[in-house]
Protein backbone atom coordinates (compact mmCIF):
# COMPACT_ATOMS: atom_id res chain seq x y z
CA UNK A 1 0.00 0.00 0.00
CA UNK A 2 1.33 3.35 -1.22
CA UNK A 3 -0.42 5.51 -2.56
CA UNK A 4 0.76 8.68 -0.85
CA UNK A 5 2.78 11.73 -1.86
CA UNK A 6 6.79 10.89 -2.13
CA UNK A 7 7.32 13.88 -0.16
CA UNK A 8 5.01 13.52 2.70
CA UNK A 9 6.34 9.48 2.29
CA UNK A 10 9.74 11.19 2.67
CA UNK A 11 8.83 12.69 5.87
CA UNK A 12 7.26 10.05 7.23
CA UNK A 13 10.03 8.02 6.64
CA UNK A 14 12.72 10.50 8.22
CA UNK A 15 10.22 11.35 11.23
CA UNK A 16 9.97 7.50 11.86
CA UNK A 17 14.16 6.26 11.38
CA UNK A 18 15.14 9.58 12.98
CA UNK A 19 12.98 8.67 16.37
CA UNK A 20 13.71 5.37 16.30
CA UNK A 21 17.32 5.85 16.00
CA UNK A 22 17.08 8.64 19.00
CA UNK A 23 15.32 6.39 21.11
CA UNK A 24 16.72 2.80 21.13
CA UNK A 25 13.47 1.00 19.89
CA UNK A 26 14.05 -1.92 18.06
CA UNK A 27 11.06 -1.29 15.27
CA UNK A 28 7.54 0.62 14.59
CA UNK A 29 5.00 -0.10 12.21
CA UNK A 30 3.45 2.58 10.65
CA UNK A 31 -0.03 3.01 8.69
CA UNK A 32 -1.28 6.50 7.10
CA UNK A 33 -4.95 7.49 6.01
CA UNK A 34 -5.34 10.57 4.06
CA UNK A 35 -9.04 11.45 2.69
CA UNK A 36 -10.50 8.85 4.55
CA UNK A 37 -8.10 5.87 3.11
CA UNK A 38 -5.27 3.81 3.56
CA UNK A 39 -2.11 5.16 1.31
CA UNK A 40 0.79 4.26 3.26
CA UNK A 41 1.97 0.84 5.34
CA UNK A 42 5.81 0.53 6.16
CA UNK A 43 7.54 -0.87 8.83
CA UNK A 44 11.18 0.21 9.97
CA UNK A 45 14.22 -1.71 12.18
CA UNK A 46 14.59 -5.18 13.78
CA UNK A 47 11.29 -6.97 15.00
CA UNK A 48 13.62 -9.59 16.36
CA UNK A 49 16.67 -9.27 17.68
CA UNK A 50 18.23 -13.24 18.12
CA UNK A 51 18.39 -13.93 15.64
CA UNK A 52 18.03 -10.39 14.05
CA UNK A 53 14.97 -9.90 11.64
CA UNK A 54 13.45 -6.80 10.06
CA UNK A 55 10.07 -5.45 10.89
CA UNK A 56 7.18 -6.01 7.89
CA UNK A 57 4.08 -4.79 7.65
CA UNK A 58 2.56 -8.05 7.97
CA UNK A 59 3.73 -8.56 11.58
CA UNK A 60 1.28 -8.31 14.37
CA UNK A 61 2.04 -6.62 17.16
CA UNK A 62 -0.01 -6.39 20.23
CA UNK A 63 -1.72 -2.77 20.60
CA UNK A 64 -2.57 -2.24 24.29
CA UNK A 65 -5.54 -0.31 25.06
CA UNK A 66 -5.89 0.99 21.87
CA UNK A 67 -8.13 -2.26 22.00
CA UNK A 68 -10.68 -0.19 24.68
CA UNK A 69 -11.86 1.52 21.70
CA UNK A 70 -13.31 -2.18 20.11
CA UNK A 71 -14.66 -2.93 23.71
CA UNK A 72 -16.93 0.42 23.82
CA UNK A 73 -17.99 -0.15 19.78
CA UNK A 74 -19.22 -3.30 21.13
CA UNK A 75 -21.08 -2.20 23.84
CA UNK A 76 -22.60 0.59 21.28
CA UNK A 77 -23.36 -2.14 18.89
CA UNK A 78 -25.05 -4.03 22.22
CA UNK A 79 -27.00 -0.85 22.68
CA UNK A 80 -28.01 -0.30 18.98
CA UNK A 81 -29.82 -3.69 19.68
CA UNK A 82 -31.81 -2.65 22.54
CA UNK A 83 -29.62 -5.03 24.84
CA UNK A 84 -29.07 -1.89 26.98
CA UNK A 85 -28.59 1.30 27.11
CA UNK A 86 -25.67 3.48 28.76
CA UNK A 87 -27.26 4.86 31.77
CA UNK A 88 -28.04 0.71 33.07
CA UNK A 89 -26.14 0.56 36.06
CA UNK A 90 -23.69 -1.69 36.02
CA UNK A 91 -25.07 -3.97 38.97
CA UNK A 92 -27.91 -4.81 36.33
CA UNK A 93 -25.40 -7.28 33.94
CA UNK A 94 -22.52 -7.70 37.02
CA UNK A 95 -24.02 -8.08 40.25
CA UNK A 96 -21.93 -7.89 43.35
CA UNK A 97 -19.57 -4.84 42.02
CA UNK A 98 -19.56 -1.53 44.70
CA UNK A 99 -22.01 0.59 43.88
CA UNK A 100 -22.85 -1.44 40.63
CA UNK A 101 -26.73 -0.13 41.48
CA UNK A 102 -24.79 3.05 40.88
CA UNK A 103 -22.49 3.41 38.51
CA UNK A 104 -23.14 3.26 34.88
CA UNK A 105 -21.91 1.82 31.60
CA UNK A 106 -21.36 5.34 30.86
CA UNK A 107 -18.89 5.96 33.36
CA UNK A 108 -16.71 2.71 32.94
CA UNK A 109 -16.22 3.34 29.63
CA UNK A 110 -15.58 7.36 30.05
CA UNK A 111 -13.21 6.39 33.02
CA UNK A 112 -15.37 8.40 35.42
CA UNK A 113 -16.21 5.20 38.03
CA UNK A 114 -14.39 5.24 40.63
CA UNK A 115 -13.22 1.87 39.90
CA UNK A 116 -9.62 1.08 40.68
CA UNK A 117 -6.89 0.53 37.82
CA UNK A 118 -5.45 -3.08 38.52
CA UNK A 119 -2.50 -2.23 36.22
CA UNK A 120 -1.22 1.51 36.56
CA UNK A 121 2.65 0.15 36.50
CA UNK A 122 4.58 -0.24 33.15
CA UNK A 123 6.30 -3.14 33.95
CA UNK A 124 4.65 -6.69 34.87
CA UNK A 125 4.58 -7.42 38.30
CA UNK A 126 5.17 -11.17 39.38
CA UNK A 127 1.23 -11.80 39.78
CA UNK A 128 0.54 -10.94 36.81
CA UNK A 129 2.68 -13.23 35.14
CA UNK A 130 0.40 -16.19 36.38
CA UNK A 131 -2.68 -16.77 34.63
CA UNK A 132 -6.38 -15.10 36.14
CA UNK A 133 -9.76 -14.65 35.22
CA UNK A 134 -11.98 -11.61 35.18
CA UNK A 135 -14.17 -12.83 38.22
CA UNK A 136 -10.75 -12.89 39.88
CA UNK A 137 -9.86 -9.36 38.84
CA UNK A 138 -13.29 -8.18 39.63
CA UNK A 139 -13.69 -9.87 42.92
CA UNK A 140 -10.32 -8.14 44.02
CA UNK A 141 -10.76 -4.29 42.45
CA UNK A 142 -14.25 -3.66 41.60
CA UNK A 143 -15.74 -5.04 44.60
CA UNK A 144 -12.89 -2.28 46.55
CA UNK A 145 -14.24 1.15 48.01
CA UNK A 146 -14.41 3.43 45.34
CA UNK A 147 -11.79 6.13 44.83
CA UNK A 148 -14.43 8.63 43.91
CA UNK A 149 -18.15 9.56 43.57
CA UNK A 150 -19.11 8.32 39.95
CA UNK A 151 -18.72 10.53 37.41
CA UNK A 152 -16.91 13.72 39.95
CA UNK A 153 -13.64 12.67 38.95
CA UNK A 154 -11.20 11.05 35.67
CA UNK A 155 -9.11 8.63 36.50
CA UNK A 156 -7.49 5.74 33.86
CA UNK A 157 -8.94 2.41 34.70
CA UNK A 158 -8.21 -1.07 33.17
CA UNK A 159 -10.77 -2.39 35.63
CA UNK A 160 -13.54 -0.39 34.19
CA UNK A 161 -12.95 -2.42 30.72
CA UNK A 162 -12.68 -5.67 32.52
CA UNK A 163 -15.95 -5.01 34.23
CA UNK A 164 -17.42 -3.55 29.53
CA UNK A 165 -15.98 -6.87 28.37
CA UNK A 166 -18.13 -8.83 31.40
CA UNK A 167 -21.08 -7.23 30.16
CA UNK A 168 -20.41 -7.97 26.56
CA UNK A 169 -19.85 -11.63 27.59
CA UNK A 170 -22.96 -11.64 29.53
CA UNK A 171 -25.52 -9.68 27.00
CA UNK A 172 -23.79 -11.66 24.18
CA UNK A 173 -23.21 -15.29 25.22
CA UNK A 174 -19.44 -15.73 23.62
CA UNK A 175 -16.24 -13.75 24.42
CA UNK A 176 -15.46 -10.58 23.79
CA UNK A 177 -12.83 -11.92 20.75
CA UNK A 178 -15.48 -13.93 19.16
CA UNK A 179 -17.97 -10.86 19.66
CA UNK A 180 -15.59 -8.67 17.79
CA UNK A 181 -15.09 -10.75 14.76
CA UNK A 182 -18.31 -11.36 13.82
CA UNK A 183 -19.59 -7.68 14.20
CA UNK A 184 -16.24 -5.61 13.63
CA UNK A 185 -12.94 -7.66 12.25
CA UNK A 186 -14.91 -9.56 9.72
CA UNK A 187 -17.44 -7.15 8.09
CA UNK A 188 -14.61 -4.57 7.92
CA UNK A 189 -11.95 -7.15 6.53
CA UNK A 190 -9.82 -6.96 9.74
CA UNK A 191 -7.94 -10.44 8.50
CA UNK A 192 -4.70 -10.11 11.37
CA UNK A 193 -6.56 -9.75 14.26
CA UNK A 194 -5.23 -11.91 17.23
CA UNK A 195 -6.32 -12.44 21.11
CA UNK A 196 -3.15 -12.16 22.85
CA UNK A 197 -4.58 -12.09 25.97
CA UNK A 198 -5.34 -15.55 25.50
CA UNK A 199 -2.72 -16.79 22.82
CA UNK A 200 1.04 -15.68 22.52
CA UNK A 201 2.10 -13.84 19.31
CA UNK A 202 3.36 -16.34 16.94
CA UNK A 203 6.89 -16.53 15.46
CA UNK A 204 5.62 -14.68 12.37
CA UNK A 205 5.10 -11.66 14.73
CA UNK A 206 7.22 -8.83 16.23
CA UNK A 207 8.63 -9.70 19.77
CA UNK A 208 8.22 -7.23 22.36
CA UNK A 209 10.80 -6.12 24.66
CA UNK A 210 11.71 -3.81 27.67
CA UNK A 211 15.07 -2.44 29.28
CA UNK A 212 16.19 -1.84 32.86
CA UNK A 213 17.36 1.02 33.35
CA UNK A 214 19.84 2.25 30.10
CA UNK A 215 20.33 -1.75 29.87
CA UNK A 216 20.29 -4.03 26.64
CA UNK A 217 17.12 -4.84 25.00
CA UNK A 218 15.71 -7.99 26.53
CA UNK A 219 12.63 -9.96 25.92
CA UNK A 220 9.31 -8.85 27.58
CA UNK A 221 8.24 -10.76 30.46
CA UNK A 222 4.64 -12.10 29.33
CA UNK A 223 1.62 -11.37 31.46
CA UNK A 224 -0.56 -14.60 32.04
CA UNK A 225 -3.72 -14.91 30.23
CA UNK A 226 -6.92 -13.50 30.78
CA UNK A 227 -5.64 -9.91 32.89
CA UNK A 228 -6.40 -8.27 29.33
CA UNK A 229 -9.77 -8.74 28.22
CA UNK A 230 -11.80 -6.45 27.35
CA UNK A 231 -9.09 -4.01 28.06
CA UNK A 232 -5.98 -4.64 26.16
CA UNK A 233 -6.21 -7.84 24.59
CA UNK A 234 -5.96 -7.59 20.70
CA UNK A 235 -2.84 -7.51 18.19
CA UNK A 236 -2.58 -6.55 14.71
CA UNK A 237 -1.05 -5.34 11.95
CA UNK A 238 -0.60 -1.27 11.25
CA UNK A 239 -2.57 -1.92 8.25
CA UNK A 240 -5.51 -3.78 9.82
CA UNK A 241 -6.04 -1.01 12.56
CA UNK A 242 -5.69 1.57 9.78
CA UNK A 243 -8.91 -0.29 8.41
CA UNK A 244 -10.56 0.40 11.80
CA UNK A 245 -10.14 4.19 11.46
CA UNK A 246 -11.33 4.26 8.30
CA UNK A 247 -14.49 3.23 9.47
CA UNK A 248 -14.28 5.27 12.63
CA UNK A 249 -13.91 8.28 9.55
CA UNK A 250 -16.76 7.31 7.24
CA UNK A 251 -19.03 5.89 10.37
CA UNK A 252 -19.68 2.73 8.26
CA UNK A 253 -19.95 0.57 11.25
CA UNK A 254 -22.14 2.15 14.24
CA UNK A 255 -25.04 4.05 14.08
CA UNK A 256 -24.24 7.83 13.33
CA UNK A 257 -25.90 8.13 17.35
CA UNK A 258 -23.37 5.46 18.13
CA UNK A 259 -20.25 7.49 16.49
CA UNK A 260 -21.57 10.54 17.99
CA UNK A 261 -21.78 9.23 22.19
CA UNK A 262 -18.17 7.49 21.11
CA UNK A 263 -16.56 10.97 20.07
CA UNK A 264 -17.99 13.43 22.38
CA UNK A 265 -16.42 14.29 25.37
CA UNK A 266 -17.98 13.23 28.66
CA UNK A 267 -18.50 15.92 30.60
CA UNK A 268 -17.89 15.32 34.58
CA UNK A 269 -20.69 15.96 37.40
CA UNK A 270 -19.49 19.67 37.82
CA UNK A 271 -19.65 20.38 34.05
CA UNK A 272 -16.14 20.39 33.43
CA UNK A 273 -14.73 17.95 30.87
CA UNK A 274 -13.06 14.97 31.30
CA UNK A 275 -11.35 14.33 28.09
CA UNK A 276 -12.74 11.41 27.45
CA UNK A 277 -15.21 9.92 25.27
CA UNK A 278 -15.93 6.25 25.37
CA UNK A 279 -13.21 4.28 25.12
CA UNK A 280 -10.64 7.46 23.16
CA UNK A 281 -9.17 11.00 24.40
CA UNK A 282 -11.04 13.64 22.80
CA UNK A 283 -9.07 16.96 22.16
CA UNK A 284 -8.40 19.67 19.96
CA UNK A 285 -4.80 20.56 18.00
CA UNK A 286 -3.90 23.00 16.20
CA UNK A 287 -7.58 23.40 15.29
CA UNK A 288 -8.16 19.77 14.55
CA UNK A 289 -10.41 17.52 16.29
CA UNK A 290 -8.39 14.86 17.35
CA UNK A 291 -9.59 11.23 18.76
CA UNK A 292 -6.92 8.83 20.00
CA UNK A 293 -5.57 6.51 22.02
CA UNK A 294 -2.08 5.69 23.18
CA UNK A 295 -1.69 1.52 24.08
CA UNK A 296 1.05 -0.32 26.23
CA UNK A 297 1.09 -4.39 27.34
CA UNK A 298 4.08 -6.30 28.35
CA UNK A 299 6.77 -5.45 25.00
CA UNK A 300 4.87 -3.69 22.84
CA UNK A 301 3.42 0.25 22.86
CA UNK A 302 0.93 1.40 20.04
CA UNK A 303 -0.52 4.85 19.35
CA UNK A 304 -3.48 5.91 17.05
CA UNK A 305 -4.61 9.60 16.09
CA UNK A 306 -7.50 10.23 14.01
CA UNK A 307 -7.97 13.63 12.62
CA UNK A 308 -12.23 12.99 12.31
CA UNK A 309 -12.58 16.32 10.05
CA UNK A 310 -10.03 15.79 8.40
CA UNK A 311 -9.78 12.30 6.91
CA UNK A 312 -6.46 11.77 8.31
CA UNK A 313 -5.35 8.78 11.11
CA UNK A 314 -1.88 7.30 11.57
CA UNK A 315 -0.90 4.25 13.29
CA UNK A 316 2.12 3.58 15.14
CA UNK A 317 3.01 0.31 16.99
CA UNK A 318 6.01 -0.43 18.58
CA UNK A 319 7.82 -3.21 20.41
CA UNK A 320 9.45 -2.13 23.71
CA UNK A 321 7.83 -1.04 26.87
CA UNK A 322 7.68 1.91 28.41
CA UNK A 323 9.11 3.26 25.86
CA UNK A 324 7.98 7.00 23.77
CA UNK A 325 8.83 6.55 20.78
CA UNK A 326 5.20 5.57 19.24
CA UNK A 327 3.31 8.53 20.35
CA UNK A 328 6.70 10.72 19.39
CA UNK A 329 6.49 9.63 15.74
CA UNK A 330 2.80 9.94 15.71
CA UNK A 331 2.30 13.41 17.34
CA UNK A 332 5.48 14.72 15.08
CA UNK A 333 4.02 12.94 11.79
CA UNK A 334 0.35 13.98 12.17
CA UNK A 335 0.63 17.19 10.74
CA UNK A 336 2.23 16.54 7.69
CA UNK A 337 0.40 13.62 6.85
CA UNK A 338 -2.44 16.30 7.38
CA UNK A 339 -1.02 18.92 5.21
CA UNK A 340 -0.93 21.55 8.13
CA UNK A 341 1.59 24.35 6.11
CA UNK A 342 3.75 26.17 7.66
CA UNK A 343 2.41 29.66 9.19
CA UNK A 344 4.70 32.35 7.38
CA UNK A 345 6.79 33.73 10.35
CA UNK A 346 7.45 29.84 11.16
CA UNK A 347 8.49 29.63 7.45
CA UNK A 348 10.70 32.24 7.84
CA UNK A 349 12.30 31.80 10.64
CA UNK A 350 13.10 27.73 8.99
CA UNK A 351 14.34 29.28 6.29
CA UNK A 352 16.60 31.47 8.34
CA UNK A 353 17.43 28.36 10.11
CA UNK A 354 18.86 26.67 7.16
CA UNK A 355 21.31 28.85 6.04
CA UNK A 356 22.45 29.30 9.45
CA UNK A 357 23.10 25.45 9.44
CA UNK A 358 25.39 26.38 6.52
CA UNK A 359 26.78 28.93 8.20
CA UNK A 360 24.89 32.02 5.71
CA UNK A 361 22.27 34.76 6.65
CA UNK A 362 20.77 37.11 4.55
CA UNK A 363 21.85 40.44 6.24
CA UNK A 364 18.90 42.27 4.03
CA UNK A 365 16.78 40.56 6.30
CA UNK A 366 18.40 41.81 9.42
CA UNK A 367 17.76 45.42 11.12
CA UNK A 368 21.55 46.70 12.25
CA UNK A 369 21.86 45.72 15.74
CA UNK A 370 20.90 41.93 14.54
CA UNK A 371 23.64 42.47 11.83
CA UNK A 372 26.46 43.14 14.22
CA UNK A 373 25.43 40.25 16.16
CA UNK A 374 26.37 37.59 13.10
CA UNK A 375 29.78 38.15 12.82
CA UNK A 376 32.14 35.71 10.86
CA UNK A 377 32.58 34.16 14.44
CA UNK A 378 28.65 33.79 15.23
CA UNK A 379 27.66 32.49 11.74
CA UNK A 380 30.89 29.48 12.50
CA UNK A 381 29.73 28.71 15.52
CA UNK A 382 25.70 28.25 14.53
CA UNK A 383 26.93 26.24 11.34
CA UNK A 384 29.07 24.07 14.04
CA UNK A 385 26.98 23.73 16.17
CA UNK A 386 23.45 23.09 13.96
CA UNK A 387 24.57 21.71 11.05
CA UNK A 388 25.47 18.70 12.40
CA UNK A 389 21.78 18.03 13.75
CA UNK A 390 20.46 18.16 10.20
CA UNK A 391 16.93 18.86 9.55
CA UNK A 392 14.61 19.43 12.01
CA UNK A 393 11.26 17.58 12.88
CA UNK A 394 9.22 20.20 13.45
CA UNK A 395 9.53 24.19 13.72
CA UNK A 396 6.60 25.18 15.26
CA UNK A 397 5.74 29.15 16.80
CA UNK A 398 4.83 28.33 20.55
CA UNK A 399 4.07 31.92 21.45
CA UNK A 400 3.96 35.46 20.58
CA UNK A 401 3.66 39.36 21.75
CA UNK A 402 4.45 43.07 21.90
CA UNK A 403 7.47 44.48 23.12
CA UNK A 404 9.92 47.32 22.40
CA UNK A 405 7.27 48.50 19.53
CA UNK A 406 8.14 44.85 18.03
CA UNK A 407 6.69 41.23 17.57
CA UNK A 408 8.66 38.93 19.81
CA UNK A 409 7.68 35.77 19.05
CA UNK A 410 9.18 32.18 20.22
CA UNK A 411 9.01 29.11 18.66
CA UNK A 412 10.32 25.05 19.58
CA UNK A 413 12.78 23.67 17.04
CA UNK A 414 12.48 19.65 17.55
CA UNK A 415 14.96 16.63 17.00
CA UNK A 416 14.31 13.48 18.80
CA UNK A 417 15.67 13.40 22.17
CA UNK A 418 16.57 17.32 21.77
CA UNK A 419 14.88 20.49 21.16
CA UNK A 420 15.65 23.79 20.75
CA UNK A 421 14.40 27.30 21.47
CA UNK A 422 14.36 30.37 18.97
CA UNK A 423 13.00 33.37 19.45
CA UNK A 424 13.15 36.61 17.48
CA UNK A 425 12.16 40.23 17.46
CA UNK A 426 10.55 41.67 14.46
CA UNK A 427 9.85 45.33 13.36
CA UNK A 428 6.81 46.47 11.88
CA UNK A 429 9.16 47.05 8.65
CA UNK A 430 9.90 42.83 8.45
CA UNK A 431 13.74 43.53 9.93
CA UNK A 432 14.54 41.12 12.45
CA UNK A 433 16.33 42.60 15.75
CA UNK A 434 16.88 39.06 17.37
CA UNK A 435 16.95 35.40 15.88
CA UNK A 436 18.79 33.61 18.89
CA UNK A 437 18.93 29.98 19.59
CA UNK A 438 19.35 27.81 22.80
CA UNK A 439 18.30 24.53 24.20
CA UNK A 440 14.55 24.15 25.33
CA UNK A 441 14.32 23.93 29.01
Amino acid sequence: MDTIAPAVRSDVDRIASQVLAMTGVPSASIAVVQHGKLVYTHAYGKARLNPAEAATPDMRYSIGSVSKQFTAAAILILAQEGKLTLDDPVGKYIPGLTEGDKVTIREILSQTSGYQDFWPEDYVMRPMMQPTTTQQILDAWAKKPLDFEPGTQWQYSNTNYVIAGAIVEKLAGEPVFQFLQQHIFKPLGMTSVWDSDQHPLTRADAEGYHRYALGPLRPALPEGAGWMTGAADLAMTAHDLAIWDESLLSQSLLSSEGYKKMFTEVKLKDGKGSGYGLGVFISNRDGHHVISHTGEVSGFVSDNEVLTDDGVAVVVLTNQMAAGAASQIARIALPVIAGDPLAPPEQNALDIYHGLQQGKIDRSLLAPNLDGYFTAQALEDFKNSLGPLGEPLTLRLTGQSLRGGMVFRSFLITYPGQRLRLTTYTYPDGKLEQYLIAPAG
